[in-house]
């Protein structure tokens, strides 16, 4: 039932901010607890899908090799429009990405996922950035905030940079409308690789 729940949603017309956000999280519930649905990956779906994608969501994240939005989201072919970079960040090619997705494809949501243990937040604190230094860039503001912070720096920084992103892209000229007029949620999200559960930032 729940798999064909799923394939109509793709067949009807964009899906809520709020429910493409539910859709998330209760995937990730099922991934949590090994209770995969894996929706959305056969033959009949590939065929589905050949002439139009319409993605409920779009994921910026990181290209962490331990981080597939697919599969911690319990999602399949077509379901999840992904934009990935180390340390999750946005230029302008991810910006034009994460544009088509939201203007062309009508995701209804974009999540920015940060994760435990970033290999690129952490390369920025320790200053060994020489092999990175466009991403390290857009990293560096949120390391400053999380040094004043208590707790872990690294796992603050993390978080830190996933808000600044949030926050940037929901200033940008192309998504800020989207905002206003509740077509688009951008929130930011933070996975615990120990747990396999995603927070809400």
């Amino acid at each position: 039932m729940a798999a064909r729940f799923i394939l109509l949603t793709f067949l009807c017309s964009s899906i809520f901010a709020n429910e493409a956000l539910d859709r998330l999280i209760e995937g990730n519930n099922r991934y949590v607890n090994d209770k995969l649905l894996h929706p959305n990956r056969t033959s009949e779906r590939r065929e589905a899908i050949i002439s139009k994608q319409k993605p409920f969501a779009i994921i910026l994240g990181c290209s962490d090799s331990r981080v597939s939005p697919e599969i911690l989201f319990d999602e399949g072919v077509g379901d999840l429009f992904v934009v990935r970079v180390a340390g999750n960040v946005v230029g302008p090619i991810e910006l034009e990405s994460i544009d088509y997705g939201a203007l062309y494809l009508k995701s209804s949501v974009i999540m920015v996922l940060g994760h435990q243990n970033c290999g690129a937040v952490d390369a920025v604190l320790e200053g060994n950035t020489k092999d990175i230094p466009a991403i390290a860039k857009r990293i560096e503001p949120a390391v400053k905030i999380a040094k004043k912070e208590k707790g872990n720096t690294l796992e603050n920084a993390i978080q830190e940079n996933v808000r600044l992103i949030v926050k940037q892209l929901k200033q940008t000229k192309s998504l800020s409308p989207l905002v206003r007029q509740k077509k688009l949620e951008i929130v930011g999200g933070y996975y615990d690789l120990e747990t396999g559960k995603v927070q809400l930032l």
